[in-house]
């Protein structure tokens, strides 16, 4: 039998994650490194950021979504596979795997052989918030 407080405390884990933490106007600025492989598309087809770039998936409400699951997009074996683990994008996973893709891919999967397509490392953890912040901001 649940408890009102720990039925409050696990809503609390559920929602809590897909908040950001990090500072928006930040976030702008450090997607200008993100703008060679990627894209923000609203479902309008309005481009709120970057340019035409389809090396990575649109990043479109990225925040909450399931790993690998931007339709039309062709993903790596490894990233189908965190989409197939059930990985969401909230902030935690988020801001590990841009931090160093490759080393997320291997400690998610719990395969020391696979490698991430993305070669960017976005190098501090503020930053890797600060993207998600401005990513979630676009978001609806």
């Amino acid at each position: 039998m649940t408890t009102p407080l720990l039925a409050a405390a696990l809503a609390t884990l559920c929602v809590t994650p897909l908040l950001a933490q990090g500072d928006v106007a930040a976030g702008e600025k450090a997607f200008r490194k993100c703008v060679a492989c990627h894209v923000v598309v609203n479902d309008a087809g309005e481009t709120l950021a970057g340019k035409r770039a389809s090396t990575g998936p649109n990043l479109y409400g990225v925040t909450g979504r399931a790993a690998s699951t931007v339709e039309g997009f062709k993903y790596s074996g490894p990233a189908l596979q965190l989409g197939e683990a059930g990985v969401i994008w909230d902030e935690a996973s988020f801001t590990a795997f841009v931090q160093d893709p490759t080393a997320y891919l291997r400690a998610t999967l719990d395969d020391g052989s696979v490698r991430s397509k993305m070669t960017l490392k976005v190098r501090k953890e503020q930053e890797a918030a600060d993207l998600f912040a401005y990513l979630s901001s676009l978001s609806d």
